[in-house]
């Protein structure tokens, strides 16, 4: 124990092992779905459900043990949301790439990852955006998840009228997320220790007992085989040679890079790492993603990055790498234990997503409101994020219009290179993916 207070430097980062362990727990009930998501998803380009259930439990359980021995952050990471419909969807269906070819582009593009990290060009790029912009990607992920939470508990539907709509009471399921949303609620008001994941837990025991959530017969499985997937990403490395690939291969980079750069701010914005508008070892947390992204590539998986999740266990105190190294242990331990974590509806991670999407969204209060070139971007990143569903775009509309708000006020010259480097870079991301 005094060994893992001393590595992770525990008392100086004011927490405790109980503490991570239990940040480490609820983080990895947050985003354990994707274990079941995944599979579903890259099923829909022939790839074999079960080899990608492994795969992906593998490759995060990597991303999170290299991010939290080396970088000792407590962000995890798995492969993302929305990157992964382009690889099965688009990628695969509509441009008729094979999944194999694919997987080979997520490697290269994992090289290119490493290599722009290695020179520590992500590093320049995170310490030039903005104090009120950091802030303001903090609280649009805090919206963003708070959005997700809501439409996984189905308390938020679509609609052909007004695109989103209120969910329907009749549905049983809702009354789950809405059981678990009020008792979250009083436990984190009263400050109860733990109150998310003891929320979470209280909501799949109401689930059960309303008969919405199914007790699996079995708790314990032998893992899926690898065999169908892995190393398929090196063997189709050759295919590898047409400008369209090379299109995807940048839609993956670019989509991956900015997803986990704005996950990465938001979630150290946070938790308080943030100092002189810099994140301390940031090349060694960046270096985590990037090789989690090669790792899962090979293992047979679409791209690998940080987790909005990982806010749940910040908010639950998680601060030290041990939170990270938790998640990645529960990941491995998942390949056997499937049947187990079938009960975790999206219900019940609901609630611990709107009361996340509250506590990041309080970063709102840092950002210059008075200030319209400012409040422009700010504001564009913060509805950015959810109305696109997609934090990459939102960050994008914010990187375009602060060069423009800038020039408007007459303040041309507090724009550092970077930051026109990123206005650049993101015309040319929303040119590509939308054109």
């Amino acid at each position: 124990m005094s060994f893992l207070k001393k590595y992770f430097q525990l008392d100086s980062l004011n927490t405790n092992i109980k503490t991570e362990l239990l940040a480490g727990l609820t983080t990895f009930i947050s985003m354990s779905y994707i274990l079941f998501v995944n599979p579903n998803v890259l099923g829909a380009s022939g790839m074999d459900k079960g080899a990608v259930f492994t795969a992906t439990a593998l490759a995060s359980a990597f991303g999170c043990l290299v991010m939290g021995i080396v970088a000792n952050y407590p962000i995890a990471t798995a492969p993302a949301l929305g990157i992964n419909a382009f690889f099965a969807y688009t990628a695969c269906l509509q441009m008729h790439v094979k999944w194999e070819t694919a997987l080979a582009a997520v490697f290269a593009a994992s090289v290119i990852f490493i290599l722009i990290t290695f020179f520590k060009l992500r590093e320049k790029i995170i310490d030039a955006i903005p104090h009120d912009l950091k802030c303001a990607i903090s609280s649009g992920i805090g919206i963003f998840i708070a959005f997700l939470g809501l439409q996984n508990g189905q308390l938020v539907q679509g609609s052909k009228d007004t695109l989103v709509t209120v969910g329907s009471l009749k549905n049983p399921l809702v009354w789950i997320t809405i059981f678990g949303l009020f008792v979250t609620i009083v436990l984190m008001i009263k400050k109860v220790p733990g109150s998310i994941f003891i929320g979470m837990v209280l909501s799949t025991i109401f689930g059960i007992a309303i008969g919405q959530i199914k007790i699996p017969t079995t708790f314990v499985s032998t893992a899926p085989s690898m065999a169908p997937t892995f190393g398929k990403a090196i063997m189709h490395l050759g295919d590898l040679n047409s400008m369209q690939m090379v299109v995807i291969i940048l839609t993956f980079l670019l989509v991956t890079f900015f997803d986990t750069t704005g996950t990465l701010i938001g979630c150290a914005q946070q938790a308080g790492f943030m100092k002189d508008n810099k994140l301390p070892r940031v090349g060694k947390a960046l270096a985590a993603d990037s090789t989690a992204m090669m790792a899962g590539s090979v293992f047979g998986t679409s791209p690998v990055g940080a987790y909005v999740e990982s806010s749940s266990g910040i908010a639950v105190g998680g601060r030290s790498g041990l939170t990270a190294v938790v998640v990645g242990i529960l990941f491995l331990i998942s390949t056997i234990f499937s049947p187990l974590l079938a009960i975790v509806s999206s219900q019940v991670t609901a609630p611990a997503l709107i009361v996340v999407g509250v506590l990041m969204a309080q970063n709102l209060a840092k950002v210059d409101w008075t200030k319209l070139e400012i409040a422009v971007p700010a504001f564009l990143i913060v509805v950015g994020m959810p109305l696109t569903y997609s934090i990459s775009d939102g960050l994008a509309w914010g990187m375009i219009s602060y060069p423009i708000s800038m020039i408007a006020a007459k303040r041309t010259k507090e724009i550092t290179p970077m930051m026109w480097i990123l206005f650049v870079i993101f015309i040319i991301f929303l040119w590509v993916l939308n054109v």
